[in-house]
C-alpha cells in the first residue's frame, strides 16, 4: 500500500477528501461528494463532483430522483455500472449505460429525474455539474447523449466523455475549456498523461491506489493540480484502478450555489425558489420556466431558504 505524502507539493497537487450526503428517502443511496468543499469550490468550470455506488439496487432501491430543478449549469452522468433513465422537462427520454455519457443544459431553466432501473444489479458511477459562463446561463435547456471515444495511453484505456485528450474529442457540448475523461488501467502499471498546463485538474480515485506525479491518492479521493501542470505520471498499487480526471481553465466568475440553482446573486436564487415552488409544487403549473417531467411521481419540494444572505463561493488554495 502507498503511504500518503504531504498535502501539496511544488507542483500543486492538495488531497480533498469526500463527505458523505444522502440522495433522500429512509432506503435511497448516498453519495460521497468532493466537489464543492470550504477553499475549493471549482476545478476548471466543474462545480459538483458526486461519486456513488457500487449500490446493490435490490437493498438500496438505487437511484430515485424524482423531477427536481436546474439553472445555470450542466449536469453530466457518467456510469461504470448499472443503468439510469433520464427524463426531462424538453422531452427527453434517455437510457445512460456505461460508455455513454448523458449531458444535460439547464440554462435559463429545466427539470428531470434520473432514476435506476429495476433490472441493474449494481448502480456505480459519478454525476457532475458544470457552471456556465455568465454569458451563456440562459441559453434555452437542451439535452444530449453521446458514446465516448476511447484511446490507449501505455497501459492505460482513457474514455474521452468531455473535451478532448490525446488526439480524440467527446462530441459534448462545451461553454468553457474543459476536459472529463475515465482511466482504467492494470495493477502495478504506469503511464503519463500529457494535460493542457493552461487547466486546473482533479483526479478522482474510484477503485484502487495510485501515485501521481510521485504522491499518493486512494479510493474516493480528489487529488487537485493547480495550473501549470503539463502531465500526470500515474503509478498503480497491488490492484487494478479505475479513476476521472476533470479539469478545465480557472472559472473566475462570482457563484452562489444553493440547492440545485447556480445563480450570480441571494435574490436570483430566491427567485428561482419561488419560481418552482409557486409553477411546479403549488400550481401544478408545466407553463414557467422549468416545465413538466413525464414521470409518474411527485416532483421534490425546494427546502426552505437559509436565514442568512447566500454569499458566492470562492477558491481558496491555503483552505483545502
Amino acid at each position: 500500500m502507498f503511504a500518503h505524502g504531504v498535502q501539496s507539493t511544488l507542483e500543486g497537487m492538495r488531497i480533498l477528501s469526500p463527505r458523505t450526503v444522502p440522495l433522500g428517502g429512509v432506503r435511497a443511496m448516498t453519495v460521497r461528494r468532493t466537489l464543492p468543499q470550504r477553499g475549493r469550490s471549482t476545478i476548471g468550470a466543474w462545480c459538483f463532483l458526486d461519486h456513488f455506488g457500487p449500490d446493490v439496487v435490490s437493498e438500496s432501491s438505487g437511484m430515485v430522483v424524482p423531477p427536481h430543478p436546474h439553472t445555470g449549469l450542466q449536469t453530466v452522468t457518467w456510469l461504470f455500472a448499472g443503468e439510469i433513465e433520464h427524463r426531462d422537462s424538453v422531452g427527453s427520454r434517455q437510457l445512460i449505460a456505461p460508455g455513454s455519457v448523458n449531458l444535460m443544459t439547464a440554462g435559463a431553466g429545466i427539470s428531470h429525474s434520473e432514476v435506476s432501473l429495476p433490472t441493474s444489479t449494481i448502480v456505480h458511477g459519478v454525476q457532475l455539474w458544470v457552471a456556465l459562463p455568465d454569458a451563456d446561463r440562459h441559453v434555452a435547456p437542451f439535452f444530449e447523449h453521446h458514446v465516448a471515444p476511447r484511446v490507449a495511453l501505455g497501459d492505460a484505456q482513457v474514455t474521452v466523455f468531455v473535451g478532448a485528450l490525446a488526439g480524440v474529442s467527446s462530441p459534448a457540448t462545451t461553454f468553457s475549456p474543459l476536459v472529463g475523461i475515465e482511466i482504467v488501467a492494470p495493477a502495478t502499471s504506469s503511464f503519463v498523461i500529457p494535460v493542457d498546463a493552461t487547466f486546473e485538474h482533479g483526479i478522482l480515485v474510484d477503485a484502487g491506489e495510485i501515485r501521481v506525479n510521485g504522491e499518493a491518492a486512494t479510493q474516493d479521493e480528489l487529488a487537485f493540480f493547480d495550473v501549470g501542470t503539463k502531465e500526470l505520471r500515474i503509478q498503480t498499487g497491488e490492484t487494478a484502478v479505475r479513476l476521472v480526471l476533470i479539469g478545465g481553465t480557472p472559472f473566475t466568475e462570482e457563484l452562489v450555489m444553493w440547492w440545485n440553482f447556480l445563480g450570480r446573486s441571494h435574490d436570483e436564487i430566491v427567485a428561482f425558489r419561488e419560481q418552482w415552488q409557486g409553477d411546479v409544487i403549488d400550481g401544478g403549473d408545466d407553463v414557467g420556466i422549468f416545465g413538466h417531467v413525464d414521470y409518474d411521481g411527485l416532483a421534490i419540494p425546494a427546502p426552505a431558504m437559509p436565514t442568512v444572505i447566500l454569499r458566492s463561493r470562492r477558491n481558496s488554495a491555503s483552505a483545502d
